[in-house]
């Protein structure tokens, strides 16, 4: 196999709100009771970019991170069984997996709740879809089924939320910026990247470890305060998620250091920051054994492998929830771990500080004085 074959990212180690909608009933892995949520703001904050080099504070802790995405995702589509026998107005319409449904007839629906009380009033009656496929929006016009209970049904699974515990990355004290994770958060059955209304990161802790091996990748245990938010998200990319800090106790002692440009970085020994354990961040040793040049493998900047007895001891190497940990070297912060080769978990990929900054599409600028 191919090296990207053979690698997995680790963003999320719980998933959330992935209901059946054909049959009108829950079926939530871990289902966790987020209440309302707000659009995220508009206005973003700009990175602080003066004549002097970058300057960002390397975290490595890790965050309970919860997402709602504009529109609700269509992961798969399903039988209805009704009187008539079984149905498939979802697919008979012309619905595809990975399509995201922004609307129905004129309401605007962001949520599982959302579909299901429109498709409750309509009474089988005809309805217009619009869903965005990719960049293009797409029309279709179908009718959901009548069921023995009462309920009225389309036939596809969606998913409207997901949550889990991954790494943040560094903070910028100029502007209150945070990164985290290194990639996008990824639908777990269409494998495209969710769609952010609005979302936020909350506090974690560790409580054990799954230690990775070869084939079996491991992770990180734990749970997040779900009723306690510390920054709000602002941008799901390839490169990373991206939002504002508000709790600024998080970063209290820690001081910023210079961000290393690609040119920078070399093969040899660095140090990753992580959160294995409780909520103490720790500095492993590890090896980059590759930097790729630019625009040759996706984010994946950099190979690395784990040399620190401590960390394979504890882990095995990386492992689900460690996405996002900063990799440093020669004092510089020069990017974040990805991706773990799942035949050798002591070995995966990186992205660079500076390309993850440079996919978050927030805006660049001078520090205010």
């Amino acid at each position: 196999m191919r090296d990207e074959e053979q690698t997995q990212p680790w963003t999320l180690s719980v998933l959330l709100a992935l209901r059946l909608l054909a049959l009108g009933t829950a079926a939530a892995l871990f289902l966790l009771s987020f209440g309302s949520r707000a659009r995220a703001e508009e206005a973003v904050p700009v990175l602080a970019q003066g004549n002097a080099q970058r300057q960002l504070i390397p975290m490595g802790r890790a965050v309970g991170i919860k997402l709602f995405s504009d529109g609700v995702m269509v992961v798969g589509l399903a039988e209805v069984p009704s009187s008539d026998g079984a149905s498939t107005p979802a697919k008979d319409c012309g619905l595809r997996q990975g399509d995201i449904i922004t609307h129905i007839n004129d309401t605007q629906v962001d949520t599982i709740e959302q579909v299901r009380d429109v498709l409750q009033d309509l009474e089988g009656d005809k309805m217009s879809i619009r869903a965005m496929r990719g960049e293009k929006q797409v029309q279709f016009t179908a009718q959901a089924v009548a069921c023995s209970d009462g309920s009225y049904r389309l036939g596809a699974w969606i998913r409207d939320s997901m949550a889990g515990i991954g790494t943040m990355s560094f903070y910028d004290p100029d502007t209150g910026l945070f990164g985290a994770l290194g990639h996008g958060i990824n639908d777990v059955d269409t494998a495209l990247l969710m769609p952010l209304e609005s979302g936020s990161i909350m506090y974690a802790s560790v409580s054990d470890v799954k230690k990775g091996e070869a084939g079996q990748p491991g992770e990180l245990h734990g749970a997040f305060q779900v009723s306690q938010d510390m920054g709000d998200l602002l941008a799901n990319t390839p490169g990373g998620i991206f939002g504002t800090l508000t709790d600024q106790s998080l970063v209290d002692g820690l001081e910023p250091m210079p961000v290393a440009a690609r040119k920078e970085v070399k093969v040899g020994s660095a140090t990753i920051l992580s959160n294995i354990a409780g909520n103490t961040v720790e500095e492993y040793t590890v090896e980059i054994t590759k930097v790729f040049p630019s625009g040759s493998h996706d984010t994946r900047d950099l190979m690395i492998k784990v040399t620190d007895p401590r960390l394979l001891e504890a882990t095995g190497g990386i492992v689900q929830g460690m996405s996002g940990s900063p990799i440093l070297q020669n004092g510089k912060l020069i990017g974040a771990v990805t991706h773990v080769l799942v035949n050798d978990p002591t070995s995966g990929y990186g992205i660079l500080a500076e390309h993850m900054l440079a996919e978050s599409g927030l805006q660049t600028g001078t520090k205010a004085s």
